[in-house]
Order: structure tokens, then C-alpha cells, then sequence
């Protein structure tokens, strides 16, 4: 298919005519001078003939006398002629040198009129520079809130976007949606946060984790029940990979230093309410912000290992540590407060095992520990203080194997010991302290504490009276 030709047009022919500035309008200074030979030349006979004419004027007043020529010509009439001579010749001479003087003022005045009108050129051309500038600006100014404009509005519609991929009953549509809403917020800084939220608020969803396969399962008969049973669990699984996305989304940017630019720390994270059935949150710096778990289900495996808490409010207040494991083995708490406080920890285990408490404050303040076990095995006491007020202790382990005190504070004030065990073999105190002295022992189900024979507990640890 050929495109078809575009005729020329035949337009009317325009031609502009310029015509020369007239030189009455012409704002150049212009000088108007003779030739020097021309300008001598008339002057010198100017001069003549004035001189002829004074002469003639003179013999007319003394009446036209008769000029007697001697017959010799002596000495003091040739001094006089040459007197007369000299004289004419001096006086033209004059005459030339006044010209000559006039034109070198003109010219000087004329140049000092073409210096003045090249300052005054000079000027409108600096007034010239700095409207042009002016406008070279405002439209740079005009072309950024367009470029802005645009994109804010391509920003939004990547939102918008990202958050209906997001709701897509598909999961493969989802993962899309997660991937592009973390690039969203890479490249959104001021929409990060919001961005950060969706995230958080998917984990938020409510969610049933697919069943975990046994060995001794029977086989699904083929029926329709069964059909639908293994149907919604592999909906489940796929759900599942959508929600471990999302986290490791989260994760992978908690671990970038906050310098770079695609850094995710001293956001805000809710996770309140969530179910998490695993997640490796492993490496992560919580630098500032606010990170809630509260309410927060833990029925999987989730990794908090290496993390470092830095200056955030971490809280797992209220959750419920059921049948799942978190691991912040070898974690550092330097600064801010992580909070486990009114936390249920029934048959699932928390292990805080090899860290290094340095300063951040951490609270089991009214947690239950009712089956399961708490532990800090190796881990190093130096600074802050972890608290347990008001906890209660039952059928369960809370465990200090081997840790080092040098300094801070482990108070069980008013701590209920409802059964359970406690265990500080082989720790070290230099320094630390740990204070069960208020706690408070529930009659017929006796903890369990170690034994100490000799001397009885090394100082720094205060059990509770018998």
C-alpha cells in the first residue's frame, strides 16, 4: 500500500521589504567632517581673500594713493616685503593649525559621544541578558512543573495500577502487583511510605495457611469434596507465595544501608494482625520508624537472625507465638525497644539465643509463657534492660544457658511462676544483674530452677525467696 503524495502548497508569496533606517531616526551618533586637504584648502583661501579684501578696503580709505616704485630696491624694503611675507605665511600657517585643532575636537567630542551611546548599548544589552535569563528561568521553572506534573501523574497510574494487580483473584497477577509496587516505591520517594503500607496491609488480609502434608495422609478419594479440598489448598500455597513475597520485598530492602537511595529504613511497618506462617527477615536494620506485630500470629518458622535494632519501636504486643518458631539468634539490641509485652507464647518457641543487648531496652511485661520456651542462650548482656513484670510462667522454659552478664538488668518484678523452668547454668556474672526477688511462686506448681550447690548462685543473681 503506497501512502499517497502530499502536494505542495502554493501559498502567496510574502516578501518583506527593509528599508535603511533614515538618518534623522538613526541612534548612532554620526560625525559630519570635510577632508582635511579640502577643509586647509578652503580656509587658507578664505583667509587670502580676506586678507586681499582688507587691503583693498585700506586703499580705498586713504583714497587710492599712488604706490611710487624706487628705481633700486634697497635693503630695508626687501626685510619689510620678506616681514610681510613671513607674516601672511604665519598667519595661514595659524589658520591651518585652527583647523587642524577644531577637527581633533570634534572627533575627540565625537568619541566621547560614541563611548557613551557603546555604555548605554552596553547597559540594554545587560538588561537584554537578564530578561533573557528571566525568561530562560521562568520557562525551565514552567517545563519542571510540567515535567513534575507528569510525573506525579505517571506515579499515580503505576499506583493505581500496582494496587488492582494486587486485588486480582490470580496469584501469578499478584506477585506482578507486589514486584511493581516495591518499584514503585523505589522510585517514589515521596509516595515510599504509602507504597510500604499496601505491602503491609496485603500481610494484613486475613489469611488460613494451607495444610502442612503428614506422612501417614490417606489419599483424596476422587469425589467432588476431595476435588475442592486439594483445589483451596493449592489456592492456599499460592497465597502463601504471594504473602513470603511481599516479605522478602520488605527484607531485601531493610538490608540496604540507609544512605542508599532504595533504602527502606526508618519506614513505618504495620504487620498488625498478621498471620505469618514463616518470613526471613534475616540481616534486617530497624534504624527508626515503628514496627508492629501486634496481635500478630506466628505459626511458622520466621527468621530474624543478624537483625539489628537500632533506634525502632519493634513490638510483638499481644501476639501469639502458637505452634511456629522465631529465630533472632545472634541479633543486636542497641538502641529504641522492642516490646513482647501481654505476647502469648503457647507451644511455640522464641530464641534470642548468641545476641548482644547493648542498650535497647526489651519487655516480656504480662507476656504468657504457657508451653514453648523463651531462650537466650550465649547471648551478652551489657546495657538496657529486659523485664519480665508481671509475666506469667507456666509449663514452660525461660533459659540463660551460658550467657554473659556485664552489665544491665534482668528483672522478673512480680513475675507469676506457675510451673514451668528457669535455668541459668553455666551463666556468667560480671557486672549484670538478674533479679527474681519479687517474683512471685505459685503454691503447689513449683518451678524449676537450677540447682546450686556449695555457695549457692553466683552474685548478681537473686532468686526468689524460698
Amino acid at each position: 500500500m503506497e501512502l499517497p503524495v502530499v502536494q505542495p502548497s502554493h501559498g502567496p508569496d510574502v516578501v518583506v521589504a527593509v528599508d535603511a533606517l533614515p538618518a534623522a531616526d538613526n541612534p548612532v551618533p554620526a560625525l559630519r567632517l570635510w577632508g582635511i586637504r579640502r577643509s586647509i584648502a578652503l580656509v587658507v583661501a578664505a583667509s587670502l581673500l580676506l586678507v586681499v579684501l582688507m587691503v583693498a578696503v585700506a586703499l580705498w580709505y586713504a583714497g587710492w594713493p599712488s604706490i611710487r616704485r624706487d628705481a633700486t630696491v634697497t635693503a630695508a624694503t626687501y626685510f619689510d616685503l620678506l616681514k610681510l611675507v613671513f607674516a601672511v605665511v604665519a598667519g595661514v600657517g595659524g589658520v591651518a593649525a585652527l583647523v587642524v585643532a577644531y577637527r581633533r575636537q570634534r572627533v575627540a567630542e565625537h568619541t566621547s559621544k560614541l563611548a557613551e551611546f557603546a555604555h548605554r548599548l552596553a547597559h540594554a544589552a545587560d538588561l537584554r541578558a537578564e530578561v533573557t535569563k528571566a525568561l530562560a528561568e521562568a520557562a525551565d521553572q514552567r517545563a519542571n512543573i510540567e515535567t513534575d506534573r507528569n510525573g506525579v501523574r505517571l506515579l499515580n497510574e503505576r499506583f493505581a495500577k500496582a494496587a488492582e494487580q494486587l486485588g486480582s483473584d490470580k496469584a501469578a497477577v499478584r506477585l506482578a502487583g507486589v514486584y511493581a509496587m516495591a518499584g514503585l516505591a523505589d522510585d517514589w520517594t515521596d509516595g515510599r511510605q504509602t507504597c510500604v503500607d499496601v505491602l503491609c496491609a496485603y500481610l494484613r488480609m486475613p489469611y488460613v495457611p494451607p495444610k502442612a502434608p503428614t506422612a501417614d495422609a490417606e489419599p483424596l478419594d476422587a469425589d467432588a469434596g476431595a476435588q475442592d479440598s486439594v483445589e483451596g489448598d493449592s489456592v492456599a500455597r499460592e497465597e502463601r507465595e504471594v504473602r513470603h513475597t511481599v516479605l522478602r520485598s520488605i527484607t531485601r530492602h531493610l538490608r540496604l544501608p540507609s544512605e542508599d537511595p532504595t533504602s527502606w529504613q526508618g519506614l513505618d511497618f504495620d504487620f498488625t494482625g498478621a498471620v505469618l506462617d514463616g518470613g526471613d527477615f534475616s540481616g534486617a536494620i530497624f534504624s527508626d520508624g515503628t514496627v508492629s506485630f501486634s496481635g500478630a500470629n506466628f505459626c511458622g518458622s520466621v527468621y530474624f537472625m543478624g537483625a539489628k535494632f537500632t533506634g525502632a519501636h519493634i513490638t510483638f504486643s499481644g501476639a501469639t507465638f502458637s505452634s511456629g518458631r522465631v529465630y533472632l539468634l545472634e541479633s543486636e539490641f542497641i538502641k529504641g525497644h522492642v516490646s513482647f509485652d501481654r505476647a502469648k507464647i503457647r507451644g511455640g518457641e522464641v530464641f534470642l539465643a548468641a545476641s548482644d543487648f547493648k542498650g535497647a531496652g526489651v519487655s516480656f511485661d504480662d507476656a504468657h509463657i504457657n508451653g514453648g520456651g523463651l531462650y537466650f542462650n550465649l547471648s551478652r548482656f551489657t546495657e538496657g534492660k529486659v523485664t519480665f513484670a508481671g509475666a506469667t510462667i507456666s509449663d514452660g522454659k525461660v533459659e540463660f544457658k551460658a550467657a554473659k552478664f556485664n552489665g544491665g538488668t534482668v528483672a522478673f518484678d512480680w513475675t507469676v511462676f506457675a510451673g514451668g523452668e528457669v535455668s541459668f547454668r553455666d551463666a556468667v556474672f560480671d557486672g549484670g544483674e538478674v533479679d527474681l526477688r519479687k517474683a512471685r511462686i505459685v503454691v503447689g506448681a513449683d518451678p524449676v530452677f537450677d540447682s546450686w550447690p556449695g555457695e549457692g548462685p553466683p552474685g548478681g543473681l537473686h532468686l526468689p525467696a524460698a
